[in-house]
């Protein structure tokens, strides 16, 4: 064992992480997808997930204005979806029309619900918190839907 830099010991920890998208709906009444690896179930009952946005992203400023977000835990085969997502913004494109994926309204605020996703979330923000440069938004789960025949994305497929 040895002390090394902080973002080293980071990078080296964090493998492998699951590949997640956080839906939400944009103030003109679209919806943006932005790729995460930060994120977490705080709660079993009643189920939570936390997100982290940067305070740049667009993303950042749509939760602002809503309450509700669709965690959805991508699927090898929404690799180049997730990738679009995590490296263009919802400000300059609207990244479902260039998704290939089926999409259907979910039930808690219509936002996408992704066939080809491992497992889609409904939430509902319940609290959020600052932390540096980014926000965690907590959301409580109120529905969910999954596709047990599909494998996750892991962060070394992209």
């Amino acid at each position: 064992m040895q002390r090394t830099d902080i973002a080293e010991a980071i990078k080296l920890s964090k493998h492998p992480a699951k590949i997640a998208l956080a839906v939400c709906a944009t103030p003109d009444g679209k919806c943006n997808a932005i790729t995460l690896e930060w994120f977490m179930r705080t709660s079993i009952s009643p189920p939570v997930f936390a997100i982290s946005i940067g305070h740049t992203r667009y993303s950042y400023e749509c939760l602002q204005k809503t309450k509700h977000f669709n965690l959805v835990m991508a699927s090898r085969k929404m690799r180049d979806f997730a990738i679009l997502c995590g490296s263009k913004s919802g400000r300059d494109i609207d990244k479902f029309e260039q998704c290939e994926h089926s999409v259907f309204p979910g039930r808690l605020a219509k936002l996408p619900i992704i066939r080809e996703a491992v497992c889609n979330f409904e939430c509902e923000i319940i609290t959020q918190v600052r932390t540096g440069d980014h926000t965690i938004f907590a959301g409580e789960v109120k529905h969910a839907w999954i596709d047990p025949e599909q494998e996750i994305l892991l962060a070394e497929h992209l």
